[in-house]
């Protein structure tokens, strides 16, 4: 195994597709053992970024290491050591728990002799126990994704990529999935996430947001929710969506979403907070209550996605 400084290092990285930079001159890097999470909306860049850390992809320019193995002339290295697990990982309907990760401890070339006891740990690790037997194709969308996990895993990994791995899975058992990873993490392993549930978001020790290929921000949730500008207000009135677009005309409002049925501002200072009352009953819309709130990452990925969108 390399002697490495960061599991993942890159400078400039950069995939286009003729003229269009689906990842543009991205330069990130991940520390050993710390959560990454990549977040940001569907075609944002964020699995062909991942492809080419897995040496799957080549780069049309820049560099990039992993566990200090570069991407491009050591992508066997890479991939032999790394767990990768997507939503569309792939596991045999027709074989059970036990014989899925089987099999993948021999594509992991697992010496035949440590094969049983790490299958039994692998079953323990991801609460399979008493599925054993089952046949993949008759588990919940929970259930394969514990057992897509263990098999990602099965040669015990250093570096473990998620993308998009939680994807149609519900609040809880996505929330027992983190547990798994937390574990994971504490024991050593690298993660680099993908994911576009702010709720993920906030388990990472740090999150890049992206788009439009390019990263846009990174810190870890709570210093990226401290730097939010202005004074997040929650509103609740009769009309959302009229609400909105009367926010977006007040000198004070620097910028307004719906959240539900609920709107969120930004406001200069508190002090305001009677004037834009004012200038929204001004507009017929009757307010039932305002009051100032800590921000979520869902308000600041908004707000910082919006205000890229006006640069742009």
């Amino acid at each position: 195994m390399n002697d490495y400084e960061n599991a993942v290092d890159t400078k400039g990285l950069t995939k286009k597709f003729g003229d269009f930079s689906a990842v543009d001159a991205v330069d990130v890097y991940v520390e050993k053992g710390e959560i990454f999470g990549l977040l940001g909306p569907n075609g944002a860049g964020k699995t062909t970024l991942i492809r080419m850390l897995c040496g799957i992809m080549r780069p049309s320019n820049g560099t990039a290491t992993v566990m200090g193995w570069d991407i491009v002339k050591n992508a066997e290295n890479i991939k032999k050591n790394i767990g990768y697990m997507s939503q569309r990982f792939a596991l045999y309907n027709d074989l059970s728990v036990q014989e899925n990760i089987m099999f993948y401890a021999a594509v992991y070339a697992i010496p035949i002799n440590q094969r049983k006891d790490r299958i039994a740990e692998l079953i323990q690790t991801a609460g399979l126990s008493g599925f054993e037997k089952v046949q993949a194709k008759n588990l919940s969308g929970a259930w394969r994704q514990r057992l897509a996990l263990a098999c990602s895993i099965a040669h015990k990994p250093p570096m473990l990529f998620l993308d998009e791995a939680t994807a149609g899975v519900d609040p809880v058992s996505r929330r027992e999935f983190w547990y798994l990873i937390y574990e994971m993490a504490g024991e050593g392993v690298s993660v680099m996430v993908t994911t576009h549930y702010m709720d993920e978001a906030e388990y990472c020790n740090k999150v890049g947001l992206i788009l439009n290929g390019k990263i846009i921000s990174i810190a870890s949730p709570d210093t990226l929710k401290e730097s939010l500008e202005g004074n997040l207000a929650m509103i609740e009135c009769d009309q959302a969506m009229a609400a909105e677009d009367a926010l977006h005309t007040h000198p004070d409002v620097l910028d307004a979403s719906i959240h539900g049925v609920v709107v969120h501002a930004l406001i200069t200072h508190k002090d305001k907070k009677g004037a834009v009352i004012k200038h929204l009953e001004k507009n017929g819309i009757h307010v039932n209550k305002m009051e100032f709130i800590q921000p979520s990452l869902e308000d600041v990925f908004i707000h910082t996605v919006e205000n890229q969108r006006k640069l742009n």
